[in-house]
């Protein structure tokens, strides 16, 4: 008899404990992933429809070939994999504050994980991401044509607290010293389009845009949606 749950991976965190499992869903009739930070569920494989629209829309707003992209959370690594199909991306960074998920894709956990650590473009960093944006530019890393972020569930619901300033203006001038003239930042969000946040990116940013990502869901069978906001560096 198949498990309806495996644990694939626990570890302790600074910002609780994390869980990698592999679950059937009936459904959908396959098996799903999913990751949990303490009682929270952070992402599950059901759902990847508004993590690759990060990618696409994100990168279809930059112009130019040869571009450098940075990505801030690797999660189960499906916007960091729809950034590397599109054949202009030369190189691809990936920030994550938790070692542990670097280390799933490193063990091929998870069944993004081969197209993402076998192409050479890429490369996985433990860290800060927010604590690089707050820094000037560090020799080697950046400029870049493009960050991607996904990592807290909006701007207004951060997974830990010492994220929030990046939603207000000073630190989105702070992350705009990591883009060259004319580079993207696009941002993923679980909530609606945020009017507030919105003032904050238009405050730094030209051409900002809030798209809403509709998807199926098949545990309701209806349809969800999430937020992807771009904006252009005015350089």
């Amino acid at each position: 008899m198949i498990a309806r749950f495996e644990e694939l991976d626990w570890q302790p965190t600074p910002m609780g404990d994390l869980t990698l499992r592999r679950r059937s869903e009936p459904a959908v009739g396959e098996e799903i992933y999913e990751v949990k930070l303490g009682d929270e569920y952070l992402m599950s494989s059901l759902f990847t429809v508004a993590e690759e629209e990060l990618a696409n829309l994100g990168l279809a707003a930059v112009e130019g070939d040869e571009l450098s992209v940075l990505v801030g959370g690797l999660g189960l690594g499906y916007t960091a994999v729809a950034a590397l199909r599109d054949e202009r991306v030369r190189a691809l960074v990936v920030i994550d504050r938790l070692g542990a998920v670097i280390d799933w894709h490193e063990r091929m956990l998870l069944p993004a994980s081969a197209e993402l650590v076998g192409d050479a473009r890429t490369t996985l960093i433990e860290d800060d991401f927010f604590a690089v944006m707050r820094a000037a530019p560090a020799r080697g890393r950046g400029p870049y044509s493009a960050i991607l972020l996904d990592v807290d569930h909006s701007p207004r619901h951060q997974l830990d607290p010492s994220h929030a300033d990046l939603y207000a203006a000073a630190g989105l001038r702070a992350l705009d010293r990591h883009l060259v003239a004319g580079g993207v930042f696009a941002l993923w969000s679980d909530d609606p389009p945020d009017d507030r946040f919105t003032i904050e990116l238009n405050a730094v940013f030209d051409d900002t845009a809030a798209h809403v990502v509709g998807f199926d869901n098949p545990v309701t069978g209806g349809v969800s949606s999430n937020t992807v906001y771009v904006a252009r560096s005015r350089g």
